[in-house]
């Protein structure tokens, strides 16, 4: 039987994991190599560069542009204060007098003889990167940023939203084909990630970002509350910027979805932990998925070691994506290596699938995602 591979949302108890923190721009590395960090461990920091601001001098001083130069009071590279006269000129034989004021706190950048114009530069932006999970550093990215490598728990979502943050986890599920309510989350939840089972509710969310709980993760979500928690509709090219109080992240899909039985089992085995997590999503190239890490946990059957993925072969745990099965969860139970012609009339490679209600069905291989582990 030929290897066959789809890519997949991986679950897993222990793996190895390295996460690069890296800087926008050139910057400062805080870390030395081999040093043991914490996820609010600062590891990098640069200065992002002010927003540029252009002021007709010419216009504002009747003058030539080849006569604003002298008339300044600042020169290139000197700074200055919002509402500063920064330039003058007298007309009509001296007696009325026009000032040019700075419009903001920062540098004068250029001084344009063709145009008349002057550019500000606002003040720089401190930034600094964190190393987001615990672990050490193993790689050290000169004036950019470091490696961190850590063993533990590893849970990919398939959506989320809102960025990285941290948290002792709660387990409130019921079960995994039972919501997460309102009632689930109390002030016990403040500053944590809370787990639930199918569903995020809405009432869920309003009361979860009202406490403070750092994140909320469940199987689902409705694509309603979604936008009313964020307050405009989301396309789910890429995620993660958006400033919400709380991030979410959904392991299954959108609608009250089960949550994959490994996904509950492993989180409910989690509870009590610290875990780092981040709902940043991109569809495009260079997939990114919503995550759950929790460091330091070494399972006895990996001991440390990553866990790979043998693709798709009889017994491999699935997730169907595609209607009319879109969400159900199974396990391959054949792979025929011949193509078959499917509704659309094209030649694919096909393979049967048991569901968790125990029916058979027959899908198009690009329509299923593995579960990893």
């Amino acid at each position: 039987m030929a290897h066959a591979y789809t890519p997949g949302l991986k679950v897993t108890d222990s793996t190895v994991l390295r996460k690069t923190r890296r800087l926008p721009i050139l910057g400062e590395v805080l870390v030395s190599l081999g040093e043991d960090v914490e996820p609010f461990t600062p590891v990098a920091r640069t200065d992002l560069p002010g927003d540029p601001q252009t002021v007709n001098a010419a216009y504002v001083l009747s003058l030539l542009p080849n006569e604003v130069r002298s008339a300044l009071t600042k020169k290139e590279g000197d700074t200055v204060a919002k509402g500063e006269v920064i330039g003058q000129s007298a007309t009509l034989f001296g007696l009325l007098k026009k000032k040019l004021l700075s419009p903001c706190d920062g540098t004068v950048e250029r001084i344009s003889d063709v145009t008349g114009q002057v550019t500000l530069r606002e003040p720089p932006t401190p930034l600094e990167i964190t190393a987001y999970i615990s672990g050490k550093i193993v790689e050290v990215l000169p004036k950019e940023g470091v490696v961190v490598e850590t063993v533990g728990a590893f849970i990919q979502g398939i959506f989320g939203v809102g960025g990285e943050t941290f948290g002792t986890v709660r387990f409130r599920a019921k079960a995994p084909d039972k919501p997460l309510v309102a009632a689930d989350i109390d002030s016990d939840c403040r500053g944590t990630i809370v787990v639930g089972g199918s569903l995020i509710t809405g009432e869920a969310i309003e009361r979860a970002a009202k406490l403070g709980v750092n994140a909320l993760v469940a199987g689902g979500i409705i694509d309603t509350d979604l936008v009313k928690y964020l307050g405009y509709d989301i396309g789910v090219a890429i995620t993660g910027h958006e400033d919400v109080p709380t991030t979410l992240i959904v392991t299954e899909g959108f609608g009250p979805m089960r949550m994959a039985d490994k996904t509950f089992e492993l989180l409910k085995a989690l509870d009590g932990k610290e875990a780092s997590v981040t709902g940043a999503t991109q569809i495009r190239a260079g997939v990114m998925r919503p995550e759950i890490i929790v460091s330091g946990c070494v399972s006895r059957k990996s001991k440390g070691q990553d866990v790979g993925s043998e693709g798709l072969v009889p017994g491999t745990p699935v997730r169907l994506i595609r209607e009319p099965y879109f969400g159900q969860l199974g396990s391959v139970v054949e792979l025929p290596p011949e193509l078959q012609v499917i509704e659309t009339e094209a030649h694919v490679r096909i393979l049967k699938a048991r569901l968790a209600s125990g029916e058979v069905v027959t899908v198009p291989r690009a329509n299923v995602e593995i579960i990893e582990g």
